[in-house]
């Protein structure tokens, strides 16, 4: 089989998800003899500009963005958006809460007109996705399974359950039966329950569940009195950039 070659990219992020496959170790080793990594500035220096898989990390919040990422389409076979920032928007997102203007003000003061900012975008509100590998950071084993996906041709579908499946398949200890409000519920599995087994919460990084009902997750915030608004508060920290019915698509 011809070797893939793989490009990674980042736009306004803080390159976490990169830097976790950096540190990989031998676990890549199952998928280095079937690509041809030909650009990724955190553990090399060559590049070029033939790939046939993008892996893009960070979200779209410049024009400049706007523009890259386009191109990018247009050369690539295959774009893996990479960590919340490029697959719901991710922290990035929350400045969609206020007024555009004054948020820019506020951070460059008198050098405000220098720069260009737009809206925080997930990336594909502004060009197709072919797989998407959520998180923040991303569950290392989650990518591996993705790429490989992305190698084969094969497409990647994450199963519509909450991360609160792969909670108790884990024997954690529910955090609502603790007493902690947790996005567990509403939230995607596919990172194993990652930050709930080792003593944290759920965030809500990895977007909502399609069905909040038949994945029973109104039912568990009904039963502890949790109000919609502390929900959507919640869950806006990194889900802001999309509308309800585009973070179902994710």
């Amino acid at each position: 089989m011809k070797k893939k070659r793989v490009a990674f990219f980042d736009f306004t992020s803080c390159e976490g998800c990169q830097l976790q496959i950096a540190n990989f170790g031998e676990a890549l080793l199952d998928v280095l003899d079937r690509i041809e990594l030909v650009m990724f500035r955190e553990v090399m220096s060559e590049k070029s500009e033939e790939y046939d898989i993008a892996v893009v990390e960070g979200s779209i919040t410049t024009s400049h963005d706007v523009e890259r990422i386009k191109e990018i389409r247009k050369k690539a076979k295959y774009i893996v958006a990479l960590g919340s920032c490029a697959t719901v928007g991710g922290i990035n997102g929350m400045k969609n809460c206020f007024n555009l203007e004054e948020i820019k003000s506020y951070v460059y003061k008198d050098g405000a007109r220098y720069f260009d900012s737009i809206r925080t975008q997930a990336l594909n509100q502004v060009v197709e996705v072919d797989y998407y590998v959520h998180g923040c950071p991303i569950y290392q084993p989650e990518f591996l399974k993705v790429l490989k996906y992305a190698i084969q041709d094969i497409p990647y579908t994450i199963k519509d359950e909450a991360v609160c499946v792969e909670c108790k398949l884990n024997e954690n200890e529910c955090m609502y039966d603790r007493g902690i409000t947790c996005l567990g519920p509403i939230t995607k599995a596919g990172c194993n329950s990652w930050c709930i087994n080792n003593g944290n919460i759920c965030y809500g990084c990895r977007g909502m569940v399609k069905e909040t009902v038949k994945n029973g997750c109104m039912e568990v915030m009904k039963k502890y009195n949790i109000s919609p608004e502390w929900i959507t508060g919640k869950i806006n920290m990194y889900n802001k950039t999309l509308e309800p019915e585009e973070n179902k698509q994710v």
